[in-house]
């Protein structure tokens, strides 16, 4: 008891000095990395041989496009259907929404104690559910007035994580890829979330709380499938 409440005496002292001198010298950020919960790349997505996830391919030129795809992995049924071009957006309307994106997605990574990333030039990977996220948000800005983005990026951003899914697989069945923008549930997207928030989309909470429990299954976030 004397030890950790202040020691008083020589012996106590000596005795100190022992035990500190054997216990191994840790560095805080080695220590850090080893309390994640499993290896990942990019935004969370699993270390593991080919799995399910986004990838975002930001080119070097200034006004060069970013181009969002799904890839499948595993689950596609064929080489052929592996990769899925979801988007293909402006350079200026990737500029307006990639900060709040990181953000918001690193906020998710840390919350489930995984590393965080920053986009950068070339490919940017991301995890399969926060890559539906992203392609929400995208198919929603790709044709709207740039000036509505702050707007819905606001609105987005009002949007739990499961409703997020539940748009992207509706809008994924008849207008998911990269060149049906701005028809069906593209356009429906860049309404509800560019017009104040006014859309039976953005209902109170505990609507959104029903949609959870009644339309979407439990998930397992970032489980390294």
């Amino acid at each position: 008891m004397q030890f950790y409440s202040g020691i008083k005496t020589t012996w106590g002292k000596q005795k100190a000095v022992k035990v500190a001198k054997t216990l191994p010298k840790t560095d805080h950020a080695t220590t850090f990395k080893e309390t994640y919960t499993h290896k990942t790349v990019g935004f969370g997505v699993p270390a593991t041989s080919d799995p399910h996830h986004f990838n975002v391919v930001i080119p070097r030129a200034n006004n060069g496009r970013v181009n969002i795809s799904e890839y499948l992995g595993l689950q596609a049924s064929s080489e052929e259907f592996a990769v899925i071009d979801r988007v293909s957006l402006e350079r200026q309307r990737w500029t307006a929404i990639r900060s709040e994106l990181q953000r918001a997605f690193n906020a998710r990574l840390k919350s489930h104690n995984l590393t965080s990333a920053s986009w950068k030039t070339g490919d940017n990977k991301v995890d399969r559910l926060l890559g539906k996220e992203l392609c929400v948000l995208a198919w929603a800005v790709e044709c709207m007035e740039v000036e509505k983005i702050p707007v819905a990026i606001r609105n987005w951003h009002s949007l739990i994580p499961e409703e997020r899914w539940w748009l992207f697989g509706m809008t994924a069945m008849n207008a998911g890829g990269v060149s049906n923008g701005n028809k069906g549930w593209r356009l429906a997207l860049q309404h509800a979330l560019g017009d104040l928030a006014q859309s039976e989309l953005l209902q109170p909470h505990s609507h959104r709380e029903a949609i959870k429990k009644e339309i979407l299954p439990t998930l397992d976030l970032f489980d390294g499938d």
